[in-house]
């Protein structure tokens, strides 16, 4: 199983709460993460892209650096781990964030690629005065689908005469072209973005839900399976975890608990107030499976395994077991220590590692 690291660029990483560990965002920080992942043999390492944070007592999300430079300046420092950065689609024209990609692939030595993003949240593009209208949500992924075709062409033959509903290029020109191939990663959850991922991206982010659920993402891997197979593509599946470890389940679980007494309600209601916009009525679509969950007023937005160092790495060896999984993209409470118990008290025990790890 391939393992993937969520890295920090918005403050307080991934938990919605006044109680977990508070911080700002800073190369000095996302660099000292991502060498540590490096070191204990991750696979990658990704940043999202967020302009408009949730607000509340936690400010959540709402101080962030640059996804690309972010990537570009740690591609200059680090020399195995594969990097990926998030293009918000709706902000940069394709063949900006294409020549964008090049630059990071030399920089990197064809260690780079593109986390492609359709937009959800409006209040991040109003305060812009981008916002297409709600009629975006209807064919948002038709929209990627163009946007990643471009990228494609100009990347493989630094050319692209495409014409399309969203986009018509006119000789666009991409050189130099890529070191190597650079792979596309979505985040689809509904049936439209299911099949958008497999007809265009190289991976898919299939979301988590629950406390200590690792089995829980069969259902959601499985609709992707059965997308690439009617696509004839490879596709692979990785799923965003958050991991909350020590010595014991009971220490875990104290730190689990005093995260959820602080959980920033305001900063949760006005996400989900945002995600209300968009009008789908997908089961998948994650704003109408948290419903489906029964609200659950959870202090992050993906699933989280609580425990032992042991019983994390059994957990994780269960998720490895779904078949379809490819790999995990971890986020943790607090990042530097997480990574450093994960390294060297989880990594270790996991079987769904250990001949990579004795290849090493």
């Amino acid at each position: 199983m391939q393992l993937g690291v969520f890295i920090p660029i918005g403050n307080n990483g991934w938990l919605i709460s006044t109680t977990s560990p508070q911080y700002m965002p800073t190369f000095d920080l996302n660099r000292t993460i991502v060498e540590k992942a490096e070191h204990f043999g991750f696979d990658f390492a990704l940043s999202m892209i967020k302009l408009h944070g949730f607000g509340g007592p936690s400010q959540f999300w709402d101080h962030n650096l640059e996804s690309f430079t972010l990537m570009a300046g740690l591609a200059a420092v680090t020399t195995r781990i594969q990097l990926f950065a998030t293009c918000a689609v709706l902000t940069m024209p394709p063949p900006i964030t294409a020549r964008m990609a090049v630059t990071i692939d030399s920089i990197s030595r064809g260690r780079f690629g593109v986390n492609i993003i359709s937009g959800w949240q409006r209040r991040e593009y109003t305060q812009m005065g981008i916002w297409p209208g709600s009629e975006h949500y209807k064919r948002r992924y038709e929209y990627c689908a163009e946007y990643v075709t471009i990228m494609k062409e100009l990347w493989a033959s630094g050319h692209s005469d495409f014409k399309g509903e969203f986009f018509q290029m006119d000789d666009c020109r991409c050189s130099p072209l890529p070191t190597a191939k650079i792979p596309i990663i979505c985040a689809a959850q509904s049936d439209a973005g299911t099949r958008y991922a497999a007809q265009h991206a190289d991976y898919n982010f299939c979301a988590s839900f629950g406390v200590n659920q690792p089995t829980a993402v069969g259902p959601s891997v499985a609709r992707l399976v059965a997308a690439t197979k009617e696509t004839g593509r490879q596709c692979g599946a990785l799923i965003l975890t958050m991991i909350i470890a020590d010595e014991t389940d009971a220490a875990a679980e104290a730190k689990w608990e005093h995260y959820k007494a602080g959980t920033d309600v305001e900063a949760l209601a006005y996400r989900d107030e945002q995600a209300e916009d968009d009008p789908s009525k997908d089961p998948f679509a994650q704003p109408n499976r948290r419903k489906m969950l029964g609200g659950i007023k959870l202090p992050t937005n993906q699933g989280v395994l609580v425990g032992s160092y042991e019983n994390v790495a059994r957990m994780l060896d269960e998720m490895a077991a779904v078949p379809g999984v490819q790999g995990v993209m971890m986020t943790f409470d607090d990042f530097v220590i997480g990574m450093e118990q994960f390294g060297t008290r989880i990594m270790p025990l996991m079987r769904s590692r250990a001949n990579m790890m004795r290849a090493a």
